[in-house]
């Protein structure tokens, strides 16, 4: 195995919180609209620029997302905690050689934000985000597009993420598929679209780590 691919939100971190929160308040503040962390949920898909300009009622779209970034950056460091096993995790996919990437739909400004607050700036080869894609998951394109530029072939990759989106789109990609519960906030429950493996605790993954590396024969 050559590179382990993540999504983001859910998966690395628990930032679904504040997404949650930044988007009640933008739809609140220019829709006059009460939105749970469901309803936003059924908008995942485009990045939050994209959400906001798709489903924003209201025709000041520019400054909503202004609003937007503004008010996750605001609360980052309330909402969203350093979780020492992702930390540690990371850096051991590291020192192993193992390259490491993430595959998201958040914009590159709101992911700049949170690595820069959670100190991972400097751990990924390949960043691929909303604005680097044209077909969002569950479409597989932001998968190829990084296992293009890691420079790996699909059978020595894994992807994880949490959500039905992610399984589906590294399924697609005919890449390992991981499918995560391990965070205190996730997207999917009960995936459709099966995964390779399921993993509820971070610190097994190591274990998964070396038996999926047998698999590969690497």
């Amino acid at each position: 195995m050559k590179a382990i691919i993540f999504d983001f939100d859910g998966t690395l971190a628990n930032t679904l919180p504040i997404c949650y929160y930044a988007f009640q308040h933008v739809f609140k503040q220019y829709d006059n609209k009460d939105l749970t962390s469901e309803d936003i949920k059924a908008m995942f898909g485009p990045s939050e620029t994209g959400i906001i300009r798709e489903n924003l009622l209201d025709l000041n779209k520019e400054q909503a997302i202004e609003m937007y970034y503004e008010k996750y950056f605001e609360k980052h460091k309330q909402l969203v905690e350093r979780n020492s096993d992702i930390d540690d995790l990371l850096r051991y996919i590291k020192e192993k050689g193992i390259k490491l990437g993430i595959v998201t739909g958040k914009a590159k400004r709101s992911l700049d934000i949170s690595l820069k607050a959670l100190d991972m700036e400097d751990l990924f080869d390949v960043i691929i985000t909303g604005d680097d894609v044209i077909d969002p998951k569950p479409h597989p394109e932001g998968i190829i597009k990084a296992l293009a530029l890691l420079d790996v072939q699909k059978d020595e990759a894994i992807f994880v993420g949490d959500s039905e989106a992610d399984i589906l789109a590294g399924v697609r990609a005919d890449v390992y598929t991981i499918g995560v519960h391990w965070l205190a906030d996730y997207q999917t429950l009960d995936f459709i679209t099966k995964p390779n493996l399921i993993m509820k605790e971070i610190k097994q993954f190591k274990q998964v780590l070396t038996e999926t590396t047998l698999h590969f024969g690497i």
